[in-house]
């Protein structure tokens, strides 16, 4: 199986590679700097031919075009596009200003940063991959979003801008697989849980091991039947 790989360089992104890898997938690595990631480099060096580093930033169209040409030099076909790249701007500029993600310290900066790299950018990702998603195999979108996203279970608080992306994502993606639908390709949103990585902090319950590994099984199974779904990473479906 191909499989694309957004924000490949740490966390969920590197888990998801190293799983997938590791079980004889062909990966793509996207990372915006993916030759200074130790780890990633380190996965490289393991798995030969397996793996491929490509240099992808999602907030860039130029960026996101030259890597799909990079893609495209090395395999005709797409079969499994994971969104996994996102920020919690809110949190590392907490550290700068106080309270970057809260209702009175809100800045446009910093929103239009987590809309675009959360939301807009997968989008776009996924637009520019879908001529080599249409000739995959079950050709399949996996979009790694939050609880926070949803609607029905809004919680109160910051990160206001984390929360808007992630539900913009997951309205992005419903809305895909509705017009996709009638080409084979499926698209669902994932929350991957509370995981231990730079984004969910120590005191997270899951380990990224974890998280991957029930995501893997969850995207390995799913039908035409859930496209559009919004699933937890063991597969249970999450509210709106």
């Amino acid at each position: 199986m191909n499989v694309v790989v957004t924000g490949a360089s740490r966390g969920l992104g590197l888990e998801f590679v190293r799983q997938l890898a590791g079980r004889g997938d062909r990966v793509f690595a996207g990372a915006r700097a993916p030759q200074t990631s130790k780890e990633l480099q380190s996965l490289i060096a393991r798995h030969g031919d397996r793996i491929s580093g490509i240099t992808l930033d999602v907030t860039s169209e130029d960026s996101i075009r030259s890597a799909v040409k990079q893609v495209s030099a090395i395999t005709g076909s797409v079969d499994l596009l994971i969104n996994n790249a996102g920020v919690l701007l809110g949190m590392s500029a907490m550290k700068d200003t106080g309270q970057a993600d809260r209702l009175g310290h809100l800045a446009l900066e910093h929103g239009i940063m987590v809309m675009t790299t959360n939301a807009i950018g997968p989008m776009i990702v996924t637009q520019e991959f879908l001529p080599l998603l249409r000739k995959g195999s079950h050709p399949k979108i996996a979009s790694i979003t939050s609880g926070y996203g949803s609607l029905a279970e809004t919680s109160s608080g910051s990160p206001y801008p984390y929360k808007a992306s992630k539900a913009a994502l997951n309205m992005y993606m419903h809305a895909l697989a509705v017009d996709l639908r009638k080409d084979g390709v499926i698209s669902v949103v994932i929350n991957p849980g509370w995981v231990n990585t730079a984004m969910g902090g120590p005191a997270a319950s899951l380990t990224p091991e974890q998280s991957v590994n029930g995501m893997v099984k969850l995207i390995d199974k799913l039908t035409l039947k859930q496209t559009g779904g919004f699933f937890d990473w063991q597969g249970e479906e999450e509210p709106w």
